[in-house]
């Protein structure tokens, strides 16, 4: 999983620069064509920093989850996840836990929702509803931009080690918490592990690519759709009252951040801008970048260097590992809701993982100041 997420950001890193650069260039030429062609500001505004800075800021990361899933999809091919299940097993019964959750869990490290559906692999009942409660806690390609944008703001020589860190806690925590809930929830005898093996192989390009293609596609049908509705609700939500300044503090977005902000000041990030994107980051993960690039009015490039004013290397981790934690996002929430058929433990999820965020995100960046860190 480390060479995965090395492969990733090292290969994707020139791909998204040029991304980068068209989208400075094309959101510098379209602002002059639109007031060369006396396009109210108001219009203006929308376009450029609205959709082009907002959309921009997560289309920049095509390149890497296009990547990991080429990754994932080398290891499912190939027959090993199966057999890492399989050497998992011992492990994963000390834990609580069952060989086959060990899948879910990997598959969570692409996307949250076909990751809980495949939890109807586990025949037993308590298996299969903790697998799914601390599956979200896998961290999701649509958390990618996140951490790509910050660890490469303030990690960028230790970018790939940085994220990994992330990826691991996910999974060190979705474990504890595993272990947890089996001890004081789900207490039982554990089920035998029964799994056919598929034979090794050397899967296909074709393949590989088709899978990708499927799981990036994904990503970018929802860049169409909600990200770019998000998107365009921010700006207008920047814009009211009418009079306010653009993304101010007075605005609606700016209050609804004011009221929020101070719940995470023990965590180092306590401006009104990062409890607007956690808020809307609810909606679908990529936004919380998406958020952020409207609220400053500027695309990838600019908000990497924006950022660097606002937070330190450490608040910024902090803010990481909120992302990774808190709240699933609603299509996520909706999966855990089909497959439990229970508001209460669809309620369960949501609120045990926003306290526990909200935890381990103040710890990272208390224990940091104690340390010494900034």
């Amino acid at each position: 999983m480390w060479a995965t997420f090395q492969f990733t950001f090292k290969v994707g890193g020139p791909f998204a620069g040029v991304i980068e650069s068209f989208l400075e260039w094309f959101s510098g030429i379209t602002g002059t064509w639109l007031e060369s062609a006396g396009t109210s500001g108001l219009l203006s505004s929308l376009i450029v920093d609205g959709i082009i800075g907002g959309l921009g800021s997560v289309l920049v990361f095509i390149p890497n989850i296009f990547l990991l899933f080429f990754a994932i999809s080398l290891l499912e091919d190939s027959g090993y996840m199966a057999r890492a299940a399989y050497i998992m097993d011992r492990f994963m019964h000390s834990l609580g836990l069952h060989g086959k959750s060990f899948i879910p869990l990997m598959i969570g490290f692409g996307c949250n929702v076909p990751a809980i559906m495949a939890t109807r692999t586990l025949e037993n009942k308590h298996d299969r509803l903790i697998t799914i409660l601390i599956n979200p806690l896998m961290s999701c390609a649509a958390r990618l931009p996140v951490y790509v944008l910050f660890a490469g703001a303030f990690f960028s020589t230790r970018q790939g080690l940085v994220i990994f860190s992330l990826y691991l806690l996910g999974l060190v925590l979705a474990i504890l918490t595993g272990l947890a809930l089996k001890r004081f929830l789900f207490s039982g005898e554990a089920s035998h592990f029964v799994m056919e093996l598929p034979p090794y192989r050397i899967p296909t390009l074709k393949s590989i690519f088709i899978h990708m293609w499927e799981r990036g596609s994904s990503f970018i049908r929802k860049a169409g759709t909600i990200i770019f509705a998000v998107v365009v609700l921010i700006w207008i939500l920047s814009n009211l009252p009418a009079g306010v300044e653009y993304a101010s503090q007075e605005s609606i977005l700016g209050r609804i951040g004011s009221f929020v902000a101070p719940v995470f000041k023990p965590a180092g990030f306590g401006s009104w801008e990062a409890a607007t994107a956690l808020i809307f980051g609810i909606l679908a993960k990529e936004v919380v970048v998406g958020t952020l690039g409207v609220i400053y009015g500027v695309e990838e490039a600019g908000l990497t260097e924006t950022i660097t004013r606002y937070w330190t290397p450490l608040s910024a981790y902090a803010f990481m590992v909120m992302t990774l934690i808190y709240i699933p996002c609603v299509a996520a929430i909706g999966a855990i809701k089909r497959e439990t058929n229970s508001w209460g433990w669809t309620i369960f999820a949501v609120g045990y993982s926003l306290v526990l965020g909200w935890l381990m995100a103040v710890l990272v960046y208390q224990v940091g100041i104690l340390f010494g860190f900034s």
